[in-house]
């Protein structure tokens, strides 16, 4: 038989010990996404997988704001992060410091997720892009590699969020060593 865990027992680190220990070498780059609950839960799934920071670009919200403070629970406090109007001078710079940025998008030459070997001698950018139109064509053309997440239903589409999850659980299983 199994027993749900109370909260005393789960290992929470208050939010200054979280922001001390180590992250993966992983950024996040969203970019025009309208839904202020899908940004809550980006930083949600950011914090539970140790990601280093997340750049909010263009109409994206930022925090503090009660909608998105509804599905981040905290982590606007937890996880570094910051505004840029302009994505494609944000991302130039990531560029600049030897982030390796990658789209996550359905192009021409997409890899599939789970083909995709992440290197750990590396540091990363994840590119999310607006809900409806995806990343934009001026951000898949700074980069060299774009994911695609395998599917097989009718939709071939999945929530911004969601999405954002499952690629952050494959860098942070690659990186668990230096956590």
């Amino acid at each position: 038989m199994m027993r749900k865990l109370k909260l005393e027992e789960l290992g929470r680190v208050d939010v200054e010990t979280y922001q001390q220990q180590n992250k993966i070498p992983v950024v996040v780059l969203c970019d025009n996404i309208r839904s202020m609950h899908n940004v809550g839960s980006i930083f949600r799934t950011a914090d539970a997988f140790s990601i280093e920071k997340i750049h909010l670009c263009g109409i994206t919200a930022r925090p503090p704001h009660k909608e998105i403070r509804k599905t981040a629970l905290g982590s606007t406090e937890s996880v570094d992060w910051d505004y840029h109007e302009n994505a494609s001078e944000i991302l130039k710079d990531l560029i600049s410091q030897d982030y390796t940025p990658i789209a996550i998008e359905q192009v021409d030459k997409s890899v599939s997720l789970e083909s995709f070997t992440v290197e750990n001698e590396k540091k990363y950018v994840i590119i999310l892009g607006n809900e409806v139109e995806g990343v934009q064509q001026d951000l898949i053309d700074m980069c060299n590699i774009a994911l695609e997440i395998p599917q097989s239903g009718t939709k071939h589409s999945l929530n911004v969020s969601v999405c954002s999850g499952i690629v952050m659980w494959k860098f942070y299983q690659a990186f668990l060593d230096r956590i």
